[in-house]
């Protein structure tokens, strides 16, 4: 086992890095911004090196400071968390040349599926399901409106390099598809530094499905269940469930069987996400794979029992997986809502200092945060402000219990989407899970929706 454990990158996932190194008795490092001078992370780890300014690109993404404070530490192993480095197979394959543990799987897998089209060639070949689609990099507007021509509108261009929305067009019409080509060109250049995109059929309403994969490095893999990841926004998630309202038993079984074998296939180590595109015939497809921890990982923990964290820093130091398929059973339902410091209508980041703070508690309810009254939300970092979860018997009881845990929630000084929470969980179509991922948009687009949304600005303290 590690004997010290540096965590680069901060907030809550640090804190959540810190207490699982703790409770298997690791030493931690932690790195910060001079913006992060005062944060939870830098207080509770037992180590703190300042990498530099605010700027992402000067700290938390700056490779030789992170590597400096290691050696200058002697930290034998980096937990990268996810966002930042996290899938970076150019800073893993750094750590590894440097003799340090990097806390995820091998270089070559994270390259393999950190590339939307060399992933979807791998998910081809370990036969996994796929939307129709380019079979590589689409050269240019004209070779995307001739494959268009073939699949079918709609369709989308996504980046191939990257994720979250970003350099990601739907096409409806053959007139379009020069001017998105080129939007979604430059945007995924802006933000991946490479412009490469590919193009599969568009699915009109589905539902955003992903498999939590734990594999060793003996060979040994298995599936944890899956998320229901369908309420977001700009391809956001803000809304994540355990188990889906729309997987049934025999679906899970099958999603979980063909998940196993591919990455059996692939080689996969340590943990790993799949994510499906679902339609409204219960046919799934493979979407891409993250290879790193989830944000949204604690509903699995909640439903399993499992310490994925733990697991995950356990697998990264060779031990074995004791787990077997047939030990993970499903217990209950759990959710969780991102609180976001943001306005709750328009989604504009709302950074500022907290003046008063109240996190929720009681039975069955879990706040991973790394905020507290006085703490300044910065403008130079995602707008997480903390992950609120819930974990009851059954599903509506876990949409009750969330709502009253919402209505506890106290964050004064700043705005946060905590509203927009309280009217999701009261509209029908979550009630009766009945769900896809334009849940947002129709919410805002309702007349009901926008009701409940201002009652619950109004009603929010």
């Amino acid at each position: 086992m590690f004997k010290k454990v540096l965590i680069a990158n901060r907030g809550e996932i640090a804190l959540r890095v810190i207490r699982a190194c703790r409770e298997l008795g690791i030493s931690t490092v932690a790195v910060y911004s001079t913006a992060d001078a005062h944060a939870l992370h830098v207080r509770f780890a037992d180590e703190a090196v300042c990498i530099g300014p605010p700027s992402s690109k000067e700290s938390y993404l700056n490779i030789p400071a992170i590597l400096s404070a290691a050696e200058i530490t002697r930290a034998d192993a980096i937990h990268p968390g996810y966002g930042f480095l996290s899938e970076n197979a150019d800073f893993a394959e750094v750590c590894k040349s440097c003799k340090i543990h990097f806390i995820g799987p091998n270089v070559k897998v994270i390259r393999l599926m950190g590339n939307k089209v060399s992933a979807r060639a791998a998910a081809r070949e370990a036969g996994m399901p796929l939307l129709p689609g380019s079979p590589g990099v689409v050269k240019d507007a004209k070779d995307a409106e001739s494959l268009a021509k073939e699949i079918g509108y709609p369709v989308i261009l996504k980046a191939a390099a990257g994720g979250g929305g970003r350099g990601m067009k739907i096409v409806r019409e053959p007139h379009a598809i020069a001017q998105a080509f080129a939007t979604a060109t430059a945007e995924s250049l802006a933000a991946f530094g490479n412009g490469d995109l590919f193009l599969e059929r568009y699915v009109e309403k589905p539902r955003h499905i992903e498999i939590q994969i734990v594999a060793d490095e003996h060979g040994k893999v298995i599936h944890l269940g899956e998320r229901e990841c369908s309420v977001q926004r700009r391809h956001q998630k803000l809304i994540e469930e355990s188990p889906s309202p729309g997987v049934s038993a025999e679906l899970r079984a099958e999603m979980g069987r063909i998940s196993v074998k591919a990455m059996e296939k692939i080689g996969y180590t340590n943990l790993g996400t799949i994510e499906y595109l679902m339609d409204e015939n219960g046919r799934f497809y493979f979407m891409e794979m993250n290879t790193r921890v989830q944000v949204e990982h604690p509903v699995t923990e909640m439903v399993t029992g499992v310490d994925l964290v733990r697991t995950q820093i356990q697998l990264a130091a060779g031990e074995p997986l004791t787990l077997e398929q047939n030990d993970i059973q499903m217990k209950g339902s759990a959710i969780e809502c991102r609180v976001n410091a943001e306005d709750p209508t328009t989604f504009a980041p709302w950074p500022g200092k907290i003046t008063a703070y109240n996190a929720p508690g009681g039975y069955g309810v879990r706040v991973d945060s790394a905020a507290y009254e006085n703490y300044t939300v910065l403008p130079h970092y995602d707008s997480l402000l903390s992950k609120l979860i819930v974990h009851a018997e059954n599903r509506p009881l876990a949409i009750r219990r969330m709502q009253r845990a919402l209505g506890e929630y106290v964050v004064q000084g700043i705005r946060t989407n905590i509203p927009f929470h309280r009217a999701a969980l009261a509209e029908d179509a979550f009630l009766q899970g009945q769900y896809d991922t334009r849940f947002v948009e129709r919410l805002h687009a309702s007349e009901t929706g926008r009701s409940r949304l201002k009652q619950a600005i109004e009603e929010t303290p």
